[in-house]
């Protein structure tokens, strides 16, 4: 804890705010038994601390009836686990918090929050799975005044959920995608006021998603050991004010019929026949006497949760800024950025007519490229819409998601009114960043964007082509994903599916979730799946985050061991490498792969040793390290040249010697010497990179950290060809898989990990460790830009950094949180050449390699350079 000076009164008392619950606000229902409570911690003033803690769960607001953990002294404001009697299933509680500060005083009680639990050990009772069609309905009569009504429900691959002619939710492609042989998700949703006094009808209409995919494909989502027909799982629950409760669930009693959602699917697109439309089916009026009694099916193997991520939204509607015809009949929409989502239509035409649209992110000879080489189909990314013929008709898909910034409409001889409707996971942007150098902005809006474009309940790679989990592109995007958006939901769920990925034997496939394809196909790849361990670590470094770390060991070291004892004389064998350097647009250079995928193990064994520290868990790990660092410097390290190398490579490859450098491989005695050579290859190319997707974010890092901080600076504003700049006067507005005009996909965030140094040594923030705890501020890359502002909503509260410099004097401010220690590093001739204020409240600055240090406690800080 940081020490105050003398006769200093630190700034208080607390209060809490925010208060979260398995880190949601209000979540309507959860199955976790022992939920875990959060809050930010707040006062004016400086140094304030939290040195205790009380929190209450009750049946009602204000109430401790249920749970009440007497004042516990401790600093720690997150991951505080429920300790009171077994939680009861379907039941809200609410909870509060007080806090006390460094000097014991007492905070006032927050606004009480709430958390509702959901179905625990109950289950779905005397549901049943259903299926037999596409269209689910079943009627039922309402005979009270309704208190509270819940629907839980499993539509397999998605449900579209409705009630009396009303959806149940904004959510869309629910529940999210899993390996459904381990682990189905079912979702929760608070019908009360949907729910009408008489006659009701609940209703659903179900798409494939990856459940129920059929069109041959690469990956074989095909031939899943799960592949059949959508089904459904429902519950509804209803309490009425005297007491009673009653339920419908789905069984055998449902009506059933074809609807017209002909055919769905998440790579070719959808076909929707309006004259097959059935108005009003899912409310009372409407006689089903025409359907058919649904079908009792086999339940999916996977063990059924309650779905705790985000759900996939429509975020924001689009206009088209042009809508070009190009050949008569054949219309062209530009909608000016790309994105991941659907087209919403209104068109007037006759019945039958066939409008399609066809998406995709690029032009060619005056059509949408939409081309998939991974698909057997004549249609990629192709919705069709037969009109019935019946005034202006509108549309849009509910069970697939496009890639795509233009739309080709064709079957309409009248301009065609298309709105873009942009969808992802709902995920809240955690950090806002500024600078007075237009392109780190542009890099920080379109790396947002490219990963926000591929949150569909997993990280994806493209939404264009392939929608796979690829567990390289999280590997290397991990850290700029956590530093720009709150994924702690998110992933904690994909690191779920990573484990039921999980073979007999340890492995790990190369995309999660998986059919089964991943585990000799393009694989084994170390620098792939290694993404496992590195992500636990990188969660507990942002989140804090020991139980996951706990819940995750033993699948953990199964995967490890599976690694290590495929290690030959020190190395690790994996065939993707670098992938897509420069000039290498199928795949990585021809160069020695075990360079990279040594390094990354070894980073992953050093990411299991610190889990296992911290958890507590005996382990080896830190001597396989040794053993495989001396592997990799006696296979590839030319000591007297200073360089990494092997036998195959082409040339000098920035990455074999950049990862080593940023992992801690290279020995002492020979790492300024290695980075020379690095930063000399960078001069030499014009300030160029010949990075591919692994060595993309650790290049300019290292290159600052070892005093080259100009040359990253020359690569990062590089306008040439292979460049970011070059993208973006291509017109991009995301980031694209290759550094090469045909980039196949330009909706790929692991070539756009530049974010992360933009962060970190531009603005000069650093998360160091244990759920924001300790922060390093240091902006070291200042070159070409005299101001940078970065400001983050951390798990403790707001982190804000604002430089600006003129001429030889930088001003820098920064806001640390309670809960947190800052180490402040000013850029300065002397020490004598900084000011800070408050000054009697930030004790003695040390001085070391042009920088005047500070460690502050909470509170906002001011310093002056006079010679930055």
């Amino acid at each position: 804890m940081h020490e105050l000076p003398d006769g200093w009164t630190p700034g208080g008392p607390l209060t809490a705010a925010t208060l979260k619950t398995e880190y949601a606000v209000r979540p309507l229902g959860t199955d976790v038994r022992r939920p875990r409570f959060g809050w930010i911690a707040a006062a004016p003033g400086y140094g304030a601390t939290q040195s205790a803690y009380q929190v209450r769960v009750g049946s009602e607001p204000g109430l401790g009836d249920v749970w009440d953990s007497g004042k516990v002294p401790a600093p720690r404001s997150f991951g505080i686990e429920y300790d009171g009697p077994p939680l009861t299933a379907r039941t809200r509680y609410h909870w509060t918090v007080r806090l006390w500060d460094g000097l014991d005083r007492e905070g006032d009680w927050a606004e009480p929050e709430w958390f509702e639990t959901a179905l625990l050990d109950e289950g779905f009772g005397a549901a049943r799975w259903i299926g037999g069609a596409n269209m689910l309905r079943k009627s039922f009569t309402a005979d009270g005044t309704v208190t509270r009504a819940r629907l839980y429900a499993s539509g397999l691959g998605y449900a579209d959920l409705r009630l009396n002619g009303r959806s149940v939710s904004d959510a869309v492609l629910d529940p999210g995608f899993t390996d459904y042989d381990h682990t189905v998700l079912y979702v929760i949703h608070d019908v009360t006021e949907l729910v009408q006094s008489g006659d009701n009808v609940v209703g659903a209409e179900l798409g494939r998603g990856f459940f129920g995919l059929t069109t041959p494909n690469a990956w074989r989502w095909h031939q899943t050991p799960w592949t059949v027909e959508p089904q459904l799982l429902a519950r509804l629950v209803i309490e009425y004010d005297d007491g009673r409760s009653v339920e419908v669930v789905s069984d055998e009693s449902w009506r059933v019929t074809g609807g017209p959602t002909v055919s769905d699917d998440l790579y070719t697109g959808e076909t929707y026949d309006a004259r097959r439309a059935l108005p009003g089916w899912d409310t009372v009026s409407f006689d089903d006497s025409s359907w058919h009694a649904a079908v009792v099916v086999d339940a999916p193997k996977g063990k059924l949760v309650a779905q705790a991520h985000e759900p996939i939204r429509v975020i924001e509607t689009v206009e088209p800024v042009d809508v070009t015809e190009v050949r008569p009949g054949v219309w062209i929409a530009d909608f000016g950025r790309t994105t991941a989502g659907w087209t919403k239509l209104a068109v007037t035409a006759e019945a039958g007519t066939v409008i399609t649209l066809t998406h995709g992110e690029t032009v060619a000879d005056g059509n949408v490229v939409a081309v998939n080489v991974h698909v057997e189909s004549d249609r990629i990314q192709r919705d069709e819409y037969i009109a019935a013929g019946k005034g202006v008709e509108e549309w849009e898909p509910r069970f697939s998601y496009k890639g795509f910034r233009y739309v080709q409409i064709e079957g309409t001889s009248t301009r065609p009114d298309v709105l873009m409707r942009e969808v992802h996971s709902d995920v809240r942007t955690v950090t806002r960043f500024t600078s007075a150098q237009s392109s780190y902005e542009q890099f920080d809006r379109a790396m947002r964007r490219t990963i926000l474009n591929n949150l569909h309940g997993i990280p994806t790679d493209t939404p264009f082509m392939e929608k796979n989990g690829w567990t390289g592109d999280a590997q290397v995007g991990g850290p700029t994903m956590l530093a720009s958006l709150d994924l702690a939901r998110f992933f904690t769920k994909w690191l779920g599916d990573i484990r039921d990925s999980q073979a007999e034997s340890g492995q790990l496939p190369v995309i999660v979730p998986s059919s089964g394809w991943g585990f000799t196909d393009l694989s084994p790849a170390t620098e792939w799946p290694t993404v496992y361990p590195f992500l636990l670590r990188e969660l507990y470094r942002t989140y804090g985050d020991e139980r996951l770390l706990r819940e995750h060991w033993d699948s953990l070291t199964r995967y490890l061991s599976w690694e290590l004892d495929r290690v030959e004389d020190g190395l690790s064998v994996s065939v993707l490498g670098d992938w897509l350097p420069p000039g290498f647009g199928s795949g990585p250079a021809p160069e020695d792969r075990r360079l990279t995928g040594t390094a990354y193990l070894y980073r992953a064994i050093i990411a299991a040793a610190e889990i296992g520290d911290l958890i507590g868990k005996p382990h080896e790990y830190r001597k396989a390290a040794v053993e495989l660092k001396d592997g990799l410097n006696r296979a590839f390290l030319d000591r007297e040249a200073a360089v990494y190398k092997s036998g195959e490579d082409p040339d000098y490859r920035q990455t074999s010697n950049a990862v080593p450098l940023a992992f801690g491989i290279v020995p002492e005695e020979l790492a300024e010497r290695v980075a020379a050579n690095l930063a000399a290859d960078v001069e030499a190319r014009g300030f160029h990179l010949n990075t591919g997707c692994l060595g993309v974010g650790v290049l300019l890092p290292v290159l600052t950290a070892h005093g080259y901080a100009d040359a990253a600076t020359k690569v990062a504003l590089q306008r040439s060809y292979p460049s970011w700049g070059y993208w973006f006067d291509l017109g991009a507005d995301t980031m694209w898989e290759k550094w090469e005009e045909d980039s196949r996909s330009r909706n790929h965030y692991f070539q756009g990990t530049v974010v992360q140094w933009v962060y970190e040594n531009v603005a000069g923030l650093r998360n160091l460790d244990a759920g924001w705890e300790r922060i390093l501020v240091r902006p070291d890359a200042r070159g070409q830009v005299d101001s940078a502002a970065i400001h983050t909503e951390t798990i403790r509260g707001r982190v804000s950094v604002a430089w600006k410099q003129v001429s030889r004097v930088l001003s820098l401010d920064v806001q640390v949180p309670v809960g947190v220690t800052a180490e402040v590093h000013v850029p300065s001739a002397a020490a004598s050449d900084v000011t800070a204020v408050p000054a009697p409240y930030v004790g003695e600055p040390s001085y070391e390699d042009g920088y005047t240090i500070y460690t502050v406690p909470a509170g906002l800080w001011t310093f002056t350079s006079r010679s930055a």
